[in-house]
């Protein structure tokens, strides 16, 4: 069974920076794509970024982060990254790991991620 752990998340002032970090169970490389989503209350859950696990990065983001927020891969840790820079209250949401495997998809638990003053 596939396990996901997200870590990083917490309260931050507008403008700031949190690192969010996601572990998994196996390696990343049994992975097609992994990525990051988040759900704000009363809101669909929606893309963040996305990245191939292996060879070509093929790197995806939402209009709303791109230029803010970088996702990045580390194999050898068998995590996936997501830099999160120039927060906005917007963005404050609870913020989950997902890893695809063939059809099957994978989520973490979930990290709160608040931007206020």
């Amino acid at each position: 069974q596939v396990q996901l752990m997200e870590s990083g998340g917490g309260l931050v002032q507008p403008g700031g920076s949190l690192r969010l970090s996601c572990a998994a169970s196996s390696s990343i490389f049994n992975f097609n794509t992994m990525g990051w989503y988040r759900q704000a209350p009363g809101k669909e859950r929606e893309l963040v970024a996305r990245i191939r696990a292996f060879g070509s990065a093929n790197y995806a983001y939402a209009d709303s982060v791109r230029g803010r927020f970088t996702i990045s891969r580390d194999s050898a840790k068998n995590t996936v990254d997501l830099q999160m820079n120039s927060l906005k209250p917007e963005d404050t949401a609870v913020y989950y790991c997902n890893a695809v495997q063939q059809a099957a998809s994978y989520w973490g638990q979930g990290t709160q991620v608040t931007v206020s003053s």
